[in-house]
């Protein structure tokens, strides 16, 4: 067995800190802030990182505020906090639907919103220990296989997947893109704003290593906007979704004037299903409207050996998530 090497562990007090020790540190720096997930993957050897850099001693990124644009959220702010603030629950429905069905208390109690969405994928190839024995030098590891496509690929991508299969874990990632939300990213060189739609990419997300997210930015929702975050899961608490639909829907004058219909666990990004809200728009909201709607939804769909149960799962919430 390798020997480990002992984790140097920096609190960086402001973000130009953080962003100077991630510069100097590059590949072998990790953020870590609540840890939920990142633990679990260098203790099981998974990732090897060398630095860590503890964020949640900067104080200043932890808020959840509203002005005439919108919501701001802070990269330090926990689930649990997105789930019980009033602003949220009452005009961003579906963020809060969505921070409530992650895992359980005690990890949104500890998880931030920056984690949920940058946590790495649950795939069982990719995240087999080698220190129990046999590991998998997958594609997402720099391989040349992903080897989900002739083995178990149960809770694997049915759209999207091709060099890897291993879908996007977030819960509130489908929400922040259905209410077309965006990221703040800070760097050495200045900052950028960009869609949550845009952050994600089949191996992960856009994020360079001497770059932090330092908030969420989140457009006004109109009032009389539909919002619903439906997820099917095994377990009803502590689980990740097999199939989940994130959708904002407004009505004016009795039809579809917006949709945004998102779709998690089941491509390797975030999905948006654009056939469904084309079919939506301009139409009044009705049970043969939302039943072509929601098998518009699988359009691009492609299961594997393992994985076309997702199929009628997904239909079944995009309906459900349409007719409210």
């Amino acid at each position: 067995m390798t020997e480990r090497v002992k984790l140097k562990h920096i609190n960086a007090r402001s973000i130009a800190e953080a962003i100077y020790v991630l510069g100097e540190y590059q590949e072998e720096a990790k953020i870590i802030a609540g840890g939920v997930d990142l633990i679990s993957l260098i203790k099981n050897e998974v990732l090897g990182p060398n630095v860590l850099v503890n964020i949640k001693t900067i104080p200043e990124l932890a808020y959840i505020k509203e002005d005439a644009e919108g919501l701001k959220i802070g990269a330090l702010t926990t689930i649990n906090d997105i789930e019980m603030s009033p602003i949220i629950s009452s005009k961003y429905t579906v963020l809060a639907e969505a921070a409530h069905s992650v895992a359980g208390p005690q990890i949104r109690n500890m998880g931030t919103i920056v984690g949920n969405l940058c946590q790495d994928v649950r795939c069982w190839y990719y995240r087999r220990s080698p220190v129990i024995g046999r590991s998998f030098f997958c594609y997402r590891k720099g391989g040349k296989l992903c080897y989900a496509v002739g083995g178990d690929n149960r809770y694997h991508a049915v759209i999207g997947g091709k060099r890897c299969y291993a879908v996007c874990p977030s819960d509130m990632a489908p929400a922040l893109v259905a209410l077309k939300a965006k990221v703040k990213i800070a760097s050495a060189v200045g900052e950028r704003v960009m869609p949550v739609e845009e952050f994600y990419i089949p191996l992960g997300n856009i994020l360079k290593p001497d770059e932090i997210i330092t908030e969420l930015q989140v457009p006004a929702v109109l009032p009389d906007s539909r919002q619903r975050y439906l997820k099917f899961r095994l377990r009803k608490a502590i689980d990740f979704a097999l199939s989940s639909v994130a959708a904002v829907i407004t009505v004016d004058d009795g039809v579809v004037s917006t949709a945004g219909i998102v779709l998690g666990g089941v491509a390797p990004i975030p999905y948006r299903a654009t056939a469904t809200e084309e079919a939506l728009h301009g139409e009044m909201v009705t049970k043969t409207v939302a039943e072509a709607a929601a098998k518009a939804a699988l359009i691009e769909a492609k299961p594997l050996s393992m994985n076309a149960y997702k199929l009628p799962i997904i239909e079944a919430l995009v309906r459900k998530a349409i007719l409210g």
